[in-house]
């Protein structure tokens, strides 16, 4: 599969992961508070979002080594939403209301670049794991 299709797809899973956070939080707010059905909504997303891009995205195993990286392509979208966010109002003069839309999609190539690099990541030989014991 080409970068250019894996790229495709990524976008259309966060499409559907961003579907599935407001559909989980929206459910959850009926019975929790708002913080804790963002949390839980968030960690539900991320395990499907881990998942779609497993199969779909990158046609990859799933593995707990990969389960455990995943976060950091949050992480890495967390940092560049804000630094862009700040760098954009309070050094480019940029509205408030739409420095955080401009800020994502300068995300979304670095966050796939990060995601990539988990999700293709070759899993150590069971042999080696098995001597770290």
């Amino acid at each position: 599969m080409t970068v250019t299709a894996q790229m495709a797809r990524f976008a259309l899973v966060g499409v559907v992961n961003t579907g599935t956070y407001y559909g989980c939080y929206l459910a959850l707010l009926t019975v929790l508070p708002y913080l804790a059905a963002h949390v839980i909504a968030f960690a539900l997303s991320m395990v499907g979002s881990f998942l779609l891009n497993s199969y779909f995205t990158y046609r990859t195993r799933p593995t707990w080594r990969k389960f455990l990286l995943f976060p950091l392509t949050n992480a890495a979208n967390f940092v560049i939403t804000t630094g862009g966010v700040w760098l954009l109002v309070d050094r480019a003069g940029f509205s408030s209301r739409y420095a955080p839309l401009v800020a994502a999609m300068a995300a979304i190539p670095i966050t796939f670049v990060v995601s990539r690099a988990i999700m293709l990541r070759p899993d150590p030989r069971p042999e080696v794991v098995e001597r770290v014991r």
